[in-house]
């Protein structure tokens, strides 16, 4: 009889953790509570204009290839994945645009032509950073269940380069001269929901990673990724239900013996995999006396990352404007103190825009584009009155691109419009605190003081997704099903091992 594994939620890391299970020959079975796949990597349409909902470009797509390759398939035979070059177009408070890209080449052109007498930094900054890649990439790869496991050699050798009292603008001042420079390389700590003034150094690798590998486009949209992987766990036999929310574990004497959806269904397994969002499940799907470490109080002062505003626009002409765009906010660093410190609206946020149909046709009609917008802002533990504020900051937003992101006129043609706020990710999305990159990354919150995959308060229990290690971002959420199926069936093993010994005996 095959070991039943239940995963609650079918985001990236619950479905990567169920690829490689279901592979391995355990039951897989997926309770959703959304209609459609993926979480926050999945894609949604307005009329004919095809969206992304959450991630819009892809690092280290080695790791989505490895991923695949462990369940003995091509990635290629299941995705279109296309590199964006450049990778992204950063407008500063002055007007100046910087087209930074992974070619070494033209990035030395580039910048030569803005920040010149910096050319030698960058090479010292590709160089370096290298080094500090391969080492934390190592430790983010292994578990950390135990105190003692801090002592395995890849963590070990992992301490000097995290960047302990050093922030990621710290480290990027070793490399440039130049603010708006260090600007460009540090940014990317918003992936993780922090401040380049606050993030821990080690993140610099961020930047690197982008810088080696580039960033890549996935055709048709991000959910393409999550029906692969979902295609992946039929194929091996595993069921997806959509429409299935979970209402909470079921355990006995401490072991998680499956789950109890809303409709009062009950199913069982051997273990289960939790990959809804971690402050939501702690404070929704265990029972108060299961807990203690993660009860409502501890989860409450956890630190979390920023929240985001979104907005999507269907539009009726395809602006000459590349696919990736930054557009920093005149004083980026009062902004960013006001999205994780003062917790307010800023005058003047800085913005993401995806404009896809210059590299992907097929997610809006021809002659048409779609217009992905996102706005990094204070997470719900802010007072903002999000129904109150949101018209109004949407037009804020819409200003700033007009003015200055080269998106000119762009009311006037827009045909079809979706906005999300913090509020609605929370409510909508079961996201706790509206925290769309989960816990903060801080270094009380990095390897063993993370989350463990593990769960160590019930037996037969496991966490995959952002908000366990390594951490959010697509590569990581990739790396924590893979750490999680693991632990999984080691965990496994061992019960059989010891019920072997204990039958001789």
């Amino acid at each position: 009889m095959k070991n039943k594994v239940i995963i609650i939620g079918a985001g990236p890391g619950g479905l990567s953790a169920g690829m490689i299970l279901a592979t391995k020959g355990y039951d897989v079975e997926i309770f959703e509570k959304q209609s459609f796949l993926g979480g926050r990597t999945s894609t949604f349409n307005i009329e004919d204009y095809k969206f992304d909902l959450g991630p819009t470009f892809l690092m280290m797509k080695d790791v989505l290839e490895d991923l695949f390759n462990k369940t003995g398939r091509k990635v290629k035979d299941y995705i279109d994945i296309k590199e964006v070059d450049p990778l992204y177009r950063i407008v500063y408070g002055d007007g100046k645009e910087f087209y930074p890209s992974r070619k070494p080449e033209k990035m030395i052109s580039e910048i030569e032509r803005l920040f010149p007498g910096n050319v030698e930094g960058y090479k010292r900054f590709m160089n370096k950073e290298k080094k500090k890649y391969d080492i934390l990439f190592d430790a983010l790869k292994e578990s950390y269940i135990r105190p003692v496991d801090l002592l395995k050699k890849e963590a070990l050798k992992a301490i000097p380069y995290i960047g302990i009292g050093k922030s990621l603008f710290d480290v990027l001042g070793k490399y440039f001269n130049e603010d708006d420079l260090k600007m460009a390389f540090t940014f990317q700590a918003k992936y993780l929901g922090m401040s380049p003034w606050e993030c821990p150094g080690g993140y610099s690798i961020i930047s690197y990673i982008e810088h080696v590998t580039g960033v890549h486009h996935i055709m048709g949209g991000f959910g393409e990724i999550t029906k692969a992987m979902a295609k992946v766990i039929e194929e091996e036999g595993g069921q997806i239900h959509l429409n299935s929310s979970v209402k909470k574990l079921l355990i006995e004497n401490k072991k998680v013996i499956g789950v109890e959806l809303d409709n009062g269904k009950k199913h069982f397994s051997n273990n289960t995999v939790i990959n809804s969002d971690f402050g939501y499940s702690m404070n929704n799907l265990i029972e108060d006396n299961y807990k203690k470490k993660y009860n409502k109080e501890k989860i409450n002062r956890k630190q979390y990352s920023c929240s985001t505003y979104m907005l999507y626009l269907g539009i009726d002409k395809v602006y000459n404007i590349p696919h990736n765009n930054i557009i920093f906010s005149s004083d980026y660093k009062n902004n960013v103190y006001e999205i994780g410190n003062s917790k307010i609206l800023s005058e003047d946020p800085s913005i993401y825009v995806q404009n896809a149909v210059v590299t992907d046709k097929s997610v809006a009609p021809k002659g048409k584009s779609t217009i992905y917008i996102l706005v990094p802002v204070p997470n719900n533990t802010s007072n903002i009155d999000w129904e109150k504020e949101k018209y109004e900051f949407r037009d804020k937003v819409l200003n700033i691109l007009e003015t200055r992101g080269g998106f000119t006129d762009l009311r006037k043609h827009i045909e079809v419009e979706r906005m999300i706020t913090p509020k609605n990710w929370e409510e909508e999305m079961n996201v706790y605190k509206g925290a769309v990159f989960n816990l903060g990354h801080n270094i009380s919150q990095m390897l063993y003081f993370r989350p463990h995959n593990k769960f160590e308060e019930l037996d037969d229990c496991y966490l995959v997704g952002g908000g366990t290690h390594p951490g959010s971002g697509l590569p990581t959420i990739f790396e924590s099903g893979i750490i999680t199926s693991k632990l999984l069936e080691e965990n496994n093993k061992n019960k059989i091992s010891n019920m072997q010994r204990a039958s001789i005996l």
